[in-house]
Formats: structure tokens, C-alpha cells, sequence
């Protein structure tokens, strides 16, 4: 999947990464990333492809356009991943409900 400028802007607000941070990471110019961010310029294929990279490194994962369209969510940590599976595990048996 490419990589368009609102997901870009999208992906930095989820992983919390001012675009000082995304360019020493991805190696691209601040002055690119908020031309691409905000629809003024398209910075090339290898571009897109070093800030999508930096971004998912930094935790952000990029949704395929579907019927709901594309979009950027944020990838759960091993924490996170560890005290989900630990309360699937809570409650007990499952009962009917009959409201």
C-alpha cells in the first residue's frame, strides 16, 4: 500500500512523533514531509516508502483501502498484548443471557 500525505499526518499523531523526528528517522526533510502532508508536493517513491517504514517502526500500522476506505491505526505493544490475553481469561463460565 502507498503511503498518501493525510496518512502520513495520521500515522505521526498516533505514534506521537513531532516531524523533526520523523525526518532524522525516515531521512526525509522536514520541509518535504509537511509539503506531502499537507498536498503540495509528492516527495518519489523511495520517500513514501522511508517515512511509511519509520512509521511503522515507531508502531503505526497501515490499513489497505477497503469498503470503509484506508486508514492508520496504532499497533499494540507487548504490554498491551500480554494484559488483553490475561484478562481473556477472566470471568468464568459464559451464561445465556436472557434480557
Amino acid at each position: 500500500m502507498e503511503i498518501t500525505g493525510p496518512l502520513c499526518r495520521a500515522a505521526r499523531a498516533l505514534v506521537q512523533w513531532p516531524r523533526a523526528q520523523l525526518c532524522g528517522a525516515s531521512g526525509v526533510t522536514k520541509a518535504a514531509i509537511r509539503a506531502f502532508e499537507t498536498g503540495e508536493i509528492d516527495p518519489g517513491k523511495e520517500a513514501r516508502a522511508a517515512l511509511k517504514h519509520a512509521l511503522e517502526t515507531a508502531g503505526a500500522v497501515f490499513l489497505d483501502e477497503d469498503d470503509l476506505g484506508a486508514g492508520v491505526r496504532l499497533r499494540f505493544t507487548a504490554k498491551d498484548v500480554k494484559q488483553l490475553r490475561r484478562l481473556e481469561g477472566e470471568g468464568g463460565q459464559v451464561g445465556e443471557d436472557d434480557v
